[in-house]
C-alpha cells in the first residue's frame, strides 16, 4: 500500500515549518508509524552528509533523526547553496549539479521536477506517511510558474497542504488570509487547514482570531502552538537564527568570538558549544569588533570562501584576529575558515567566481587550491591531543603546506588532516560536527575552563525532540492531520 503524504507550507520563511515537521515525525513514530521527511527544494548553507554518500539540508537530517531513520539524499532532492547575492550551487539528489543565477535557476526548475518526483516516489514506497516541508512562502505567486517547492509540487503530486503562520512576528491573520487571496483557486483548494505557531500568552485571547481566519479562508483551524523556547537547542536551518537573542550566561568561563560572514555555512558546528552553560559564544556581525577578552576565535565554514575573506578584511576582522593572536589567544578555522587562515586560496577554474588567487590571513603555512570535486564523507579518528572524534567532511579544495606536517587530526584510514601553526596557537580542519562529539567538546573546554563539558549533546537533542513532539501533540489535532493526509 502506498504511503499517505501531507505537506506543510508557510506564510513566510522561519515560521517554524522545519521544527513542526520534526516534532510531528517524532510524535507519529511513537504511534508506531514509519515516517519519512521530504523537502523538494531547500535553500541553505547548513548541510549534512547522508548515509548514501550525498548531502541534504541540515533540517532534513534532523527530521530524519526525529523519525528515527537514516538520512537519505531523496529526503531533499534539490538543495540550493547560495554563493552570491544572485547565484547558488545546485545539488541534485546529493551531488553537485552545477551553478546558476536566480534567473537561470527559474528556467532549470522543470528539468529538476523529474528528480523531485522520483525521490518522492521512492520515499512513498518505504513509508506509512511522508511529511513534506515547503520552502519560503506559499504566497510567492511571482515564482509560481515552474514552482517545485510549494504549490507546484503539491499540485503535481496531489498532496494536501497545511499552512503555517507565525504570530510572533505579527500580522498572522493578514498573512494567512492574504495567502488565500493571492494564490490560484486550484492551489487554495489543496490547503485543508492551518496552524498558528509561536504564540505567547493566554490562548483564549486568540480564540476569536482562529475563528476569523477559518471563516475568511474556509480552512480548518488545526492548532494554536505556544512558543517552544527549547527550539534553540536544536540545529537551526536558516541563518536568520543567528540573529536571535540569547540568554546571558553569567557563569561562563570560556568566551568564543565568531565573526559572522555573509556566506556562513554549517554554523550548527557551534550549537553544542552554545548549549554548554560554561561557554559564551559572541556572534560578531560586520561593522562590529571582535571582543578583546575572547579566549578563542572560531572562523566557521563558508560557501563562498574568497568572497567572505574579502568581507572579513573590509570589516577589519583580519586586524582583530591578528591582535588576538598577539595577545596569546587561540584561533580555530573550520572548513572555509581553515582555508582563510592560510597564505593563499587559488581558484584556477573559477569555482567560486572569476579565476585567480586571493591572499589569505597568513596565520597558517598552508595554501588551498579549489577544485570541482567535492569531498563528502563521514570520518573518525583522533585529534592532535589523542582525543577520539567522529564527524564529517564536506568541502571543495585541497590544502597543502608546511603546517600540515603538524596535522590537526589522524583519521581512521591512517591519513592525516588539517594543520597547526608552529606555536600551536592557530589550528585548521575540514572536520564538521567536531563539537557534537562529547569527547572533543570536553577536551576543548578543559583547555580553557577546568571542568570540561557538562552536557551529553546527543541525549540533549533526543530529549528536546521528545519534548517538541509532546508539545505539538498537546496543541495540534494530530488525529485530524492523519485523516487529511492522502
Amino acid at each position: 500500500m502506498r504511503a499517505r503524504a501531507l505537506m506543510f507550507q508557510g506564510t513566510g520563511s522561519d515560521v517554524g515549518k522545519s521544527l513542526i515537521v520534526a516534532g510531528l515525525a517524532r510524535a507519529l513514530v511513537t504511534r508506531g508509524l514509519r515516517v519519512l521527511p521530504f523537502k523538494p527544494q531547500n535553500m541553505s548553507n547548513n548541510a549534512a552528509v547522508t548515509e548514501d554518500g550525498g548531502e541534504i539540508g541540515r533540517a532534513q537530517a534532523l527530521q530524519a533523526r526525529a523519525a528515527r531513520v537514516s538520512p537519505s539524499v531523496h529526503m531533499n532532492p534539490v538543495l540550493l547553496k547560495p554563493q552570491s547575492e544572485v547565484g547558488a550551487q545546485i545539488v541534485v539528489q546529493g551531488r553537485v549539479h552545477g551553478r546558476a543565477t536566480a534567473s537561470e535557476y527559474q528556467r532549470l526548475k522543470p528539468e529538476l521536477m523529474a528528480a523531485v518526483q522520483e525521490s518522492f516516489a521512492r520515499l512513498k514506497r518505504e513509508a506509512d506517511i511522508v511529511l513534506v516541508e515547503g520552502a519560503g512562502s506559499a504566497s510567492e505567486v511571482n515564482l509560481r510558474q515552474n514552482d517545485i517547492a510549494n504549490m507546484g509540487f503539491a499540485r503535481a503530486a496531489d498532496v494536501p497542504v497545511v499552512l503555517i503562520g507565525d504570530i510572533d512576528r505579527g500580522g498572522v491573520i493578514a498573512s494567512l488570509v492574504g495567502t488565500k487571496a493571492v494564490i490560484e483557486a486550484e492551489d487554495a483548494a489543496l490547503i485543508k487547514g492551518f496552524l498558528v505557531n509561536k504564540f505567547r500568552g493566554d490562548p483564549a485571547l486568540f480564540a476569536r482570531g482562529m475563528k476569523l481566519i477559518a471563516a475568511a479562508t474556509e480552512w480548518q483551524a488545526l492548532g494554536l502552538i505556544p512558543f517552544f523556547a527549547e527550539a534553540r537547542l536544536l540545529p537551526a536551518e536558516d541563518a536568520l537564527a543567528l540573529d536571535s537573542a540569547r540568554s546571558a550566561k553569567p557563569e561562563a568561563k570560556l568566551k568564543i568570538a565568531v565573526p559572522i560572514l555573509p556566506h556562513i555555512a554549517n554554523f550548527d558546528d557551534l550549537d553544542p558549544l552554545d548549549a554548554e552553560p560554561s561557554v559564551e559564544i559572541v556572534r560578531v556581525g560586520l561593522g562590529q569588533a571582535l571582543p578583546g577578552d575572547a579566549d578563542l576565535v572560531i572562523l566557521p565554514g563558508s560557501k563562498a570562501t574568497i568572497a567572505d575573506l574579502a568581507a572579513l578584511r573590509v570589516a577589519g576582522f583580519d586586524i582583530d584576529i591578528a591582535a588576538h593572536v598577539r595577545r596569546g589567544g587561540m584561533v580555530l578555522g573550520l572548513c572555509g575558515g581553515y582555508q582563510m587562515l592560510g597564505r593563499a586560496i587559488h581558484d584556477p577554474d573559477g569555482i567560486e567566481g572569476p579565476a585567480g588567487t586571493a591572499a589569505g590571513l597568513g596565520l597558517l603555512e598552508v595554501e588551498t587550491t579549489l577544485s570541482g570535486e567535492k569531498r563528502l564523507e563521514k570520518v573518525a579518528g583522533d585529534t592532535f591531543d589523542g582525543t577520539p572524534f567522529s564527524g564529517y567532511e564536506m568541502h571543495m579544495g585541497v590544502t597543502h603546506g608546511p603546517d600540515c606536517a603538524r596535522p590537526f587530526a589522524s583519521l581512521a584510514d591512517s591519513s592525516s588532516e588539517g594543520a597547526i601553526s608552529a606555536d600551536g596557537s592557530v589550528s585548521g580542519t575540514y572536520i564538521h560536527g567536531l563539537f557534537a562529539d562529547d569527547r572533543q567538546r570536553a577536551a576543548w573546554l578543559q583547555r580553557f575552563a577546568p571542568g570540561g563539558a557538562t552536557i551529553a549533546y546527543d541525549a540533549l537533542v533526543e530529549d528536546t525532540l521528545d519534548r517538541l513532539a509532546a508539545h505539538l501533540a498537546a496543541n495540534i489535532d494530530v488525529d485530524r492531520l492523519l485523516t487529511l493526509a492522502r
